[in-house]
C-alpha cells in the first residue's frame, strides 16, 4: 500500500484542521498495517492457530487433571484467562512490526514525509487493535465448540470484552515501546520467550490459590490475574480467587492497571520515537 503525501495543515496543533489532519494520517498507517495482513496472512493465520491449539491443549490433554478450587468446570475457569492470554501474546507480534520498521529505515521515511508526528504510532496501535478484535472473537468461537458458557449478563459479557480489549490497549504501547527500543531478531525472540512466564504467573490457567503463599501473592498482583479475576466475575465462570485486598477489588485493579501502563509506555513511546533520529 502507497502511503501519499498531504500537504501540511494549517491550523494551530489541537485545532480542528489538524485533528482532522492527525486522524487521517492514523488511519492511512492503519490500513497500511491491514493491507500487509491481507496480502500475506499467514503470520495471522499462524498465530491465530497457535492460540486454538494452546486452548485445545489445556482443555483435552491437561484439563481432565485439573480441579478448580471451590468447585467448576475447568473449561469454564480456563477460557477467560486464554481470553487474556491471548492480549498478553500480541506484545511480541506488536514488537516486531515495529522494530522491523525501524531497522528497515521505513520509520525515518515516515518521519521525514509532512504527516503527524504520531500518527505512525497512532496506525500501528489501531491495526493490532483491528487483529485482536478479530483474535477475540475466534477465542470466543473456539471456547463455544468446547463447551465454555459464559452465565452473566449481556452486559457483564460486554462489559468483559471491553476489559479484555483494554488491556490489550495497554500492551500494544508495551509492543510499540519495546519495538522501537530494542532491535535484532534475538531481542524480539526474548520478548515472545518472556510472555509465557509473565502469563503463567498469574490467575490465568491455575488459581493462585493453589500456589505457595509467597508465589500467590506475586500472582495476584499480576496485571493479568486482575483482569482474568474481573472476566470470570462478569462472565460467571468460576474463579478460586484468594481473599487479599488485589483478588477482592479486581474489577477496578482490571481497569487501574491497563491505565497505569499506558500513563507509562504511551509517553515513552512518543519520547523514544521523537529521539529516534538524534
Amino acid at each position: 500500500m502507497t502511503v501519499a503525501a498531504h500537504l501540511p495543515p494549517t491550523g494551530s496543533p489541537g485545532s480542528p484542521r489538524s485533528l482532522r489532519w492527525s486522524l487521517a494520517d492514523g488511519w492511512t498507517l492503519t490500513l497500511r498495517g491491514v493491507s500487509h495482513w491481507v496480502r500475506d496472512p499467514t503470520p495471522v493465520i499462524f498465530a491465530l492457530a497457535f492460540d486454538v491449539l494452546i486452548v485445545l491443549m489445556f482443555v483435552y490433554l491437561i484439563g481432565g487433571a485439573m480441579r478448580v478450587p471451590g468447585g467448576g468446570d475447568y473449561r469454564d475457569f480456563l477460557m477467560p484467562g486464554m481470553f487474556a492470554m491471548t492480549m498478553l501474546f500480541g506484545i511480541a507480534a506488536t514488537t516486531q512490526a515495529v522494530a522491523a520498521d525501524v531497522e528497515r529505515g521505513i520509520t525515518d521515511r515516515f518521519r521525514s514525509m509532512p504527516m503527524s508526528a504520531g500518527a505512525m504510532l497512532a496506525g500501528r496501535a489501531a491495526a493490532d487493535m483491528l487483529l485482536s478484535v478479530l483474535t477475540l472473537t475466534v477465542m470466543i468461537v473456539t471456547a463455544l465448540a468446547v463447551g465454555w458458557r459464559p452465565y452473566g449478563s449481556a452486559g457483564g459479557f460486554l462489559a468483559a470484552l471491553g476489559l479484555i480489549l483494554l488491556l490489550r490497549l495497554a500492551l500494544v504501547w508495551v509492543g510499540v515501546y519495546l519495538g522501537l527500543t530494542l532491535s535484532g531478531a534475538e531481542a524480539v525472540t526474548g520478548v515472545q520467550v518472556l510472555e509465557f512466564p509473565v502469563g503463567f504467573l498469574s490467575s490465568a490457567f491455575v488459581a493462585t490459590t493453589t500456589m505457595p503463599g509467597w508465589l500467590g501473592a506475586i500472582a495476584d498482583w499480576n496485571p493479568i490475574s486482575s483482569t482474568v479475576t474481573a472476566v470470570r466475575e462478569l462472565l460467571g465462570n468460576p474463579g478460586a480467587a484468594g481473599h487479599s485486598w488485589i483478588t477482592e477489588h479486581a474489577l477496578p485493579m482490571a481497569v487501574v492497571w491497563p491505565v497505569v501502563l499506558l500513563l507509562i509506555f504511551f509517553p515513552l513511546s512518543v519520547a523514544k520515537w521523537r529521539g529516534l533520529s538524534r
